[in-house]
């Protein structure tokens, strides 16, 4: 009686297989249409990284403009420290989504947009950086001081 439970066993798992098997024959390999529909959604996810990069890059270029203002009042540096702080800000939401993205890194997927985008998140901080040197710490030495005056009466 047992032999006829595995006989029955091993012809279900046949016919399974059978069936399976078949089934794979017709099918294509990759389905063209979800395919395209990746290939699409990597391109959109390119397209809007660049343009995110993109203004990056215009923030970092309009703070380091800054850094060539002179004589500013009180009220000025309150909001160049307020600008600051908001682009420390940005720098951190930027580089949580840049961690976001480790696992499109390590399949090589949309690499130089990713690594320009780093890029950028890094000129930002230099910019800040800049900012934050020019206009309130290298102020309080004196030697810059002292040096940035005899340059002024060049």
């Amino acid at each position: 009686m047992e032999c006829l439970s595995h006989k029955s066993e091993i012809v279900n798992t046949f016919s399974n297989v059978r069936s399976f098997s078949y089934q794979e024959k017709k099918a294509p390999l990759m389905d063209e249409e979800r395919v395209n529909s990746l290939l699409d959604a990597i391109l959109d996810f390119k397209s809007s990284l660049k343009e995110k990069t993109d203004k990056i890059y215009n923030v970092s270029e309009r703070i380091e403009k800054i850094t060539w203002f002179n004589e500013l009042d009180e009220e000025s540096l309150m909001l160049l420290n307020d600008l600051i702080s908001s682009a420390k800000d940005l720098r951190t939401s930027l580089i949580r989504q840049f961690i976001s993205m480790n696992s499109f890194r390590r399949k090589g997927i949309a690499k130089e947009e990713i690594k320009d985008f780093k890029n950028s998140i890094d000129e930002l901080k230099e910019a800040y950086e800049d900012l934050e040197s020019v206009f309130f710490f290298l102020p309080e030495m004196p030697d810059f001081v002292e040096t940035t005056s005899k340059l002024s009466l060049v």
